[in-house]
């Protein structure tokens, strides 16, 4: 994988999620896929849920993040990251930065629950509180990544996350090799 900066389309392919799946084994959660009785009952078939609630941030955005701050070189870790979030990837990719001794920057949107800003702040992060909405705080962070010389990692538009993020099927199957299907919501796309 090159090293994008938010690119129009992420583009990976399984060996990148694989590769992330190596990469961050051990470092986060391997959480359980159990069968849910109640969701098997509603819909007529045997449902398993993952239950990456159970990770240290409580989602699985962790794994991205992690995957890409992993791929960084060192003379960009020294310099640190930068990303615009409300949420989980802000805080998975503050607590995975603190633990790789990387200084990371997030920005967040003036509407941002105080809890998920003290979270993030928890977690080492320089906080940035900026704009109305994601979009304005997104275009912050791009102006902040520019003026310090920092790699701003996006929350889903970027393969290094997204392939990471994929870690979570390569779980899933494992724990139950014959599931027929994986239906996962991505909201944004992570």
């Amino acid at each position: 994988m090159n090293d994008m900066q938010n690119p129009a389309l992420p583009s990976f392919d399984f060996e990148d999620v694989k590769a992330a799946h190596d990469r961050i084994k051990g470092r986060v959660v391997y959480t359980p896929t159990l069968k849910s009785i109640t969701l098997s009952e509603l819909s007529g078939a045997e449902v398993f849920l993952k239950f990456e609630n159970l990770q240290f941030t409580a989602a699985y955005k962790e794994r991205g993040a992690l995957n890409a701050l992993l791929l960084m070189d060192e003379s960009k870790r020294k310099a640190g990251v930068i990303a615009a979030s409300a949420g989980n990837h802000a805080q998975g990719l503050a607590y995975n930065a603190k633990n790789l001794d990387i200084p990371a920057t997030i920005v967040m949107p003036s509407t941002t629950p105080m809890v998920k800003v003290e979270q993030t702040r928890g977690h080492g992060a320089e906080i940035v509180i900026f704009g109305g909405n994601y979009d304005e705080a997104y275009a912050h962070a791009l102006e902040l990544a520019e003026q310090r010389g920092l790699t701003y990692i996006h929350a889903f538009d970027d393969p290094r996350v997204a392939a990471g993020q994929g870690t979570v099927a390569i779980e899933m199957l494992e724990a139950v090799p014959d599931l027929d299907r994986l239906i996962i919501p991505i909201g944004g796309g992570g």
